[in-house]
Order: structure tokens, then sequence, then C-alpha cells
């Protein structure tokens, strides 16, 4: 699993409470593979594209699957959309629902125990007892969900929600049917807040060949990439404002000349990969992604139109990557990172935060870490955009998601706990905030402050909180550099028109397996640059790729690609 990955999940403290306003619908800001599974329908097509729908019709009589009709009148006198009201939930909403036996329902979150969740999760099973409904909580840490995500759907243990999305095992698990398949009248029987209030057109992001088997978050926003630096290191050395990758790099290189020899402090310090510093890089060359899998990444330079499929390459395959991985080795020669970055634990963020490294990448999220290092007296940091003269790519809704696993013993039950997880205002909140007064305050326009306890449960510290995250939460007191950074993404934010080509790796999973195996042994040691010859090792891993069965992939890619365009 790629460590970008892990960073997309912190990435959410900062950026949902910051930015989440700002572009609530602009739709991808990469392609998926599903099985990783199958090509996905748009709303008009199949599945719950009509879920999608069924928002509209909440106001109205819903028939479930048995063909009884479930009143939505319990529904009347909320407020119309999220954020223009308090929105609390009661068991009438739920009539369809058998609530006459008590039920736990058993969820699966991935990331560390936050030190306060007890008292949060007490709170969570006292509103839920007019529902006759309590829930339990396993997190799978960091070390442990690669290993445990798969076992736990497969049987091993009692699931009925787990977190998923594109880049934790969605469309594996989705081609392996261990996911629950939502249908229109599910959703408006067992889930009426999300049929009145998830954003319609979120629904096909999560919808695998007519089979909607997730419910997405119900807001996306901006994903630009930037960089923060030590500015105090900067300002020692004689470094001025970063404007472009070029800039960056020469910090890096003076960083490694002047500063590492003196203080042990890398330029970057670096752990696993450097997948981020791509993500920045290739911002340059306004890029979007047709497959985002596992380093298994197709790409192609947008111009405003789809792609054609000629024109949609493996990453590794482009000029652009050349290049980038040639920076990596002159970077990683000088001495800007670790030369056992590829085995180092450490994340670069938490290594920043800690004074080890000089600069870090991805997206608001570095402000956290920033915070960090700045609690040690006379340190600075700076945040720069490298590349304003592009446009900013934008996240999808399915970037963090909840299912109902196949095997739940009760999945009506889970559904409606996600409903209020997702809906009700305080439910909501708690989850995502912690308890006001303690974790967090809100002023009297509704923007959250966290408060010092907020360590113990910090904003969108779970997983959970990343996928029912609504955008009506705004952090007060913005850090204001950061706030530069997202205003001036407003007028550049473009979402990507891939969006809902979903690539079903089915017919070719051996191949694609066989890939990946080539491209985990090669990728990460040229992005840290390694190698002793970057032209001759990435030769021999793209002559690997194909020997593995690249090019039946890509037939297959190709084929599956030019069907769903063709419906465009």
């Amino acid at each position: 699993m790629k460590k970008k990955f892990l960073k997309k999940l912190l990435a959410m403290a900062l950026t949902a409470g910051m930015t989440m306003t700002l572009l609530a619908g602009c739709g991808n800001s990469s392609g998926g593979s599903a099985g990783e599974s199958s090509g996905a329908s748009s709303s008009d097509e199949a599945g719950t594209g009509d879920a999608a729908g069924a928002g509209e019709e909440a106001t109205g009589d819903e028939t479930d699957a048995s063909g009884d009709t479930a009143s939505s009148s319990s529904l009347e006198g909320l407020p119309e959309a999220v954020g223009e009201g308090t929105i609390t939930a009661t068991p009438e909403m739920y009539s369809g629902v058998d609530l006459s036996d008590p039920y736990t329902v058993n969820m699966y979150l991935i990331g560390d125990t936050p030190n306060d969740w007890e008292k949060v999760l007490g709170l969570v099973n006292d509103y839920l007892k007019p529902f006759n409904t309590e829930l339990a909580v396993t997190f799978m840490s960091w070390s442990d969900y690669q290993t445990m995500y798969s076992l736990v759907l497969a049987g091993g243990e009692q699931v009925d929600l787990i977190f998923t999305a594109p880049w934790c095992y969605m469309y594996t698990e989705a081609a392996k049917g261990t996911l629950y398949e939502l249908t229109d009248d599910f959703i408006a029987t067992n889930m009426p807040l999300a049929s009145k209030y998830q954003d319609k057109d979120s629904w096909d992001e999560t919808t695998i060949a007519g089979k909607t088997i997730a419910v997405p978050s119900n807001v996306a926003q901006p994903m630009g990439k930037i960089v923060a630096i030590r500015k105090d290191l900067a300002d020692k050395h004689g470094v001025g404002e970063l404007k472009t990758w070029d800039d960056y790099k020469n910090f890096m290189l003076t960083i490694a000349e002047k500063e590492t020899p003196e203080s042990g402090i890398y330029g970057l310090a670096s752990s696993g990969d450097n997948n981020e510093l791509w993500d920045v890089y290739r911002q340059q060359f306004d890029t979007f992604l047709a497959l985002d899998s596992d380093y298994f990444d197709m790409i192609y330079s947008w111009d405003g139109d789809l792609p054609e499929k000629d024109e949609i390459k493996l990453v590794y395959e482009t000029d652009e990557f050349r290049a980038y991985a040639k920076d990596m080795k002159e970077m990683a020669d000088a001495g800007c990172w670790s030369r056992s970055a590829l085995t180092n634990t450490v994340t670069d963020d938490d290594a920043f935060g800690a004074l080890q490294g000089a600069s870090i990448a991805w997206n608001g999220s570095v402000v956290t870490y920033m915070k960090q290092a700045e609690g040690s007296e006379g340190v600075e940091c700076a945040i720069y955009d490298l590349t304003t003269d592009h446009f900013v790519g934008c996240e999808a809704f399915s970037n963090n998601d909840m299912a109902i696993a196949a095997g739940s013993g009760n999945p009506e039950r889970a559904a409606m706990v996600l409903d209020l997880m997702k809906f009700d205002t305080y439910l909501n909140r708690l989850l995502l905030l912690g308890v006001e007064g303690e974790h967090y305050s809100l002023d009297d326009e509704g923007n959250y402050t966290e408060l010092d306890k907020s360590k113990d449960y910090a904003a969108f510290a779970i997983s959970a909180s990343w996928a029912i995250k609504n955008g009506d939460l705004t952090e007060a007191g913005a850090d204001p550099r950061m706030q530069v950074i997202s205003d001036g993404w407003e007028e550049r934010v473009e979402s990507n028109p891939t969006i809902t080509f979903v690539f079903d790796t089915v017919p070719v999973d051996s191949y694609v397996a066989a890939v990946k195996t080539v491209l985990m042994d090669y990728v990460p040691m040229l992005e840290l640059g390694l190698v002793d010859d970057v032209d001759a090792t990435l030769d021999e891993m793209i002559q690997k790729c194909y020997d593995a069965g690249y090019q039946n992939v890509k037939d297959e890619f190709d084929s599956q690609y030019e069907a769903w365009k063709a419906t465009r």
C-alpha cells in the first residue's frame, strides 16, 4: 500500500475544515480500478444512480424492497439541506427497520484509536438507546490494517460497517462480493436521511457495474499539492521565496549541503517512497489519473477534452516521470534524505514536526505538522504552491466511504446507524469533532475551534469522519498561510473528466497482480533516487512489466475505456 494513501487519510484533519465549503461537488481527482471491480455506470444508466435520485423523492412515499410503502412524513420539518439547521433523527423515521430486538452494530475503522475514544463512544451509545441499538468499534491500526482488512471481511469476524475507499480495498472487496449491495429501495427504506441529503452525483462514484457498494462522502474538495518548509532554515542559508519546482529543488540541495552536515536535518526525511513529491511535480503538466491503483497508475495530460485511449499511459512510460526520477537521484546523491529511506518507519510528516526534516509535501494537512514544528523556539515554517499557473485537481466523493459488509447480521440496522452518523447533527459532530466544550467549541456562525483537549480527540481524527463529512463545518481562525493557498485554488479547480470510469480488472487479474509485483519492487527506489542508473533501471522495470503481461492489461483497459467513452 502506498504511503501516499495514509497521507490522504491524515490530510482530512485539516482540509476537511478549511476547504470543504469551497467547492462542494467538484468531482474526482483520480480514476479507480475495480477488482479491483468493474465499469461504473452513470446515474442515468443503472444501479444507485437512482439511489441518488431517491433524495429528490424523499418528501413523498417510498416503496421498500418488499413492496411495503414507508411514509416519509416523519421527515417533515427537517432542514432542506445540510447546514441549514439542526437535523435530529427519531426512531419514527426508520419505520421500515425492525427495532424490536436490541442489536450491536460492529464497525471496523482503520487508523489509531484516539485517547478519548471510549468517552465519545459512550455518548454515541447513549444517543442510540431510543433506537435499541449499540455501536461497537474496532480500530485496525496503520501497522495492521493491510493484513487484517480482507480477513475481517472474509468472515473471520462479525462485521456490519467498515471504512473503505478506492485506495483502501473497495474495488478488490467489491469484486469478491464482500460488500453489501445498496439498492434504491434499501436506501429509501433504511437510510431516509441519505435519500434526502446525500449529493445525488456522489453515488456514481461507488456504483460498480450497476451496483452501489458503499456510501460516499457528501463533499468533494480541492486537492492541490503543496510543500511546507522550515523558513527559518531557508532564511539562515539565504534561500528566498519558492515559486517553482526548481526553487524547491534548490532549497533541498542547499539544506543538504549547508545544514544537514551541521544539524543532521534532512531536506526531506523521506519514508518508503517520494510519491507525495511526484504529485507535486506532476501538477506542472496538468495531469489527471485515469487509474490510481497501488502504483499501477495510468495518467494523461488534460487539455479540456476527454482523452483518447492512446493518450492514457502507464505513468512510468512518460517523459515526465523519467525526468522526475532523475531529479530524485540528484537529490538522493546530494544527501537530501537518508539512504535508508526505503525502510524508514517514521513518516516524513512526523519527522518534520519533530524537526528532523526541513520540508514535507502533500495538501492542507501540512499545517498540522508546521504547527508541531513551530512549537519549538525559533522555528518558522512557510507553505508554497509551486504550480500557481496550472489547474488544481478535485478530490472524489468516493475518496472516503463507508460500506455495509455482505456478511452483516443485520444490514438494515447497520444502514440506519450509518444514516444517523452521516446526517444527525449531534451524532455527526460528535464523531467528527468530539465533545463540544471539551474537544472543540462553536462560534455564533457555527465555525469550530479545537480546544486544548483536542489532542485526545482531534477534529476528523477517525477514518469514519472522513466518510461522513458533509461540508457544513468550517474551522474558525484557520491558518492564514493555508487560507491564502486555498483562496488561490478557487478559480483553478477542475474535475477529472474520467471520474466515473472504473476499470474492471477481473478479466486480466493475473496480469495485473504480476505487473503490480514488478512495480512494488522498483517504483519506491526510483522515487527515492536510490538507483545507480535511472534510465537503465526504469527501462528494466518497464520491460519486466510487459513481460508480466502489461500489454494484455492495457488492451483490456483500452477496450473498456472506449466503451465507456462512447456513452459520454
